[in-house]
């Protein structure tokens, strides 16, 4: 599996934002949908990088496309 960094939340929600992935509320966690699924990213700077792997696991994309979309 490729190495993942920690990411600051605000990047990671622009990556979510590029696959159709929108904002649903903010507070102490930002939920995003599609339509299909629910990811939630925590407030944080940066999110672990073993977070954000679940996270992107859970929207349905690897590591190497959400890299991309970065």
């Amino acid at each position: 599996m490729p190495r993942l960094s920690g990411i600051n939340h605000k990047r990671a929600i622009k990556a979510f934002e590029k696959v159709n992935f929108k904002v649903i509320k903010q507070g102490k966690h930002i939920p995003m949908s599609d339509g299909n699924r629910i990811i939630v990213i925590p407030r944080a700077n940066p999110v672990n990088a073993y977070t954000m792997g679940g996270i992107i696991k859970d929207a349905g994309l690897t590591i190497d496309e959400f890299k991309k979309l970065l």
